[in-house]
């Protein structure tokens, strides 16, 4: 799993500002403190170890699909590396990665084995033919390691020699890629896409992904980078609930049914305390799917918000959509 700063959409500031707090931020990380509020309410925290993302079907948060990235010099004297990359995108999914996320930081298998696996068991870059050394780069978080290994295995078995480099974080990597030093790295198609971009006033990627896609290409042609295919796999900004509360609101899956089984107010949402003030997070959420919150606990992304909503404390976490966590 990643830690990084999440794209928000491009709202107005007026719009930022008015809805600051709307909804009894409690500022200081204990959302359970609240909990006496929706007692007995539609959205009353249950506790439980599992946990299940809600679907985000009205496509409030812009996509972060895995997608190759390669220095296009490269690229284009190597056509058939991004044969072989393609051929992981094409079965790569969401729950894939949560598991291999768990196999490493949970199960404690190394990087190498998790990944070897993976492609041994989708025979990844068969069909495909290449030759010559590429060295595929990775982030320091075990998520881009695993990426990369599993790239490097897709390489090989298509006839390169591939080799894995870790190059610290994007400020250091993606210079080092356009100018040649290694030739491929796993992306993300919106963090990508607004770094290249430069703007942080104005996104440029949404909830489609084939227009994301397709903005990406175009600041990848100048910067000297080609992208493959994105996979079905996403690591994304996402909101979870327990799977105790989902049964108790009758196995609803989507963000709608949630925010429709939840009209009364009680739910009691958990997220970093930029929350309010995002569009991605609590203002989208009251402005795209009506939600309606009893407070709002602050937290740090990831264990803090996932142990409280495993505890009870809170009704729904900001989480991102490949931790560990939710693999069930």
């Amino acid at each position: 799993m990643r830690a990084r700063v999440l794209t928000p959409f491009a709202i107005a500031a007026v719009l930022a500002t008015a809805a600051c707090g709307e909804s009894g931020s409690s500022g200081n990380g204990s959302g359970g403190s609240d909990g006496g509020q929706a007692s007995g309410s539609a959205c009353a925290p249950i506790a439980d170890d599992n946990l299940v993302v809600m679907e985000d079907d009205k496509e409030l948060q812009a996509v972060d699909n895995i997608i190759p990235a390669l220095e296009t010099t490269y690229s284009e004297a190597n056509p058939t590396a991004i044969d072989a990359l393609n051929t992981v995108s094409e079965v790569l999914t969401t729950e894939d990665l949560v598991g291999l996320n768990a196999a490493v930081d949970v199960e404690r298998q190394s990087v190498t084995d998790a990944a070897a696996a993976y492609v041994e068991e989708n025979d990844l870059g068969s069909g495909v033919t290449g030759s010559g050394s590429v060295t595929v780069g990775a982030a320091s978080f075990t998520e881009s390691q695993i990426l990369a290994n599993v790239y490097a295995g897709a390489l090989n078995n298509a006839g390169f020699t591939a080799t894995v480099q870790t190059v610290g974080q994007r400020e250091a990597y993606l210079p080092a890629l356009q100018a040649g030093q290694f030739q491929v790295f796993p992306e993300y198609v919106g963090t990508v896409a607004e770094y290249l971009d430069g703007n942080p006033d104005e996104a440029v990627v949404s909830g489609d992904l084939d227009s994301s896609v397709e903005v990406l290409r175009g600041l990848g042609t100048p910067a000297g980078l080609t992208f493959g295919e994105p996979a079905e796999a996403e690591d994304s900004n996402a909101f979870a609930i327990t799977v105790a509360l989902q049964e108790e609101l009758g196995g609803i899956t989507t963000m709608s049914e949630l925010a429709e089984a939840c009209s009364d107010g009680s739910l009691i949402l958990g997220a970093t305390p930029e929350c309010p003030t995002r569009p991605f997070c609590q203002i989208g959420l009251e402005d795209v799917y009506g939600f309606q919150f009893a407070s709002l606990g602050d937290y740090d992304l990831g264990a803090a918000t996932n142990q409280a909503l495993i505890q009870g404390e809170i009704s729904m976490a900001q989480v991102l959509s490949t931790d560990p966590i939710l693999a069930n």
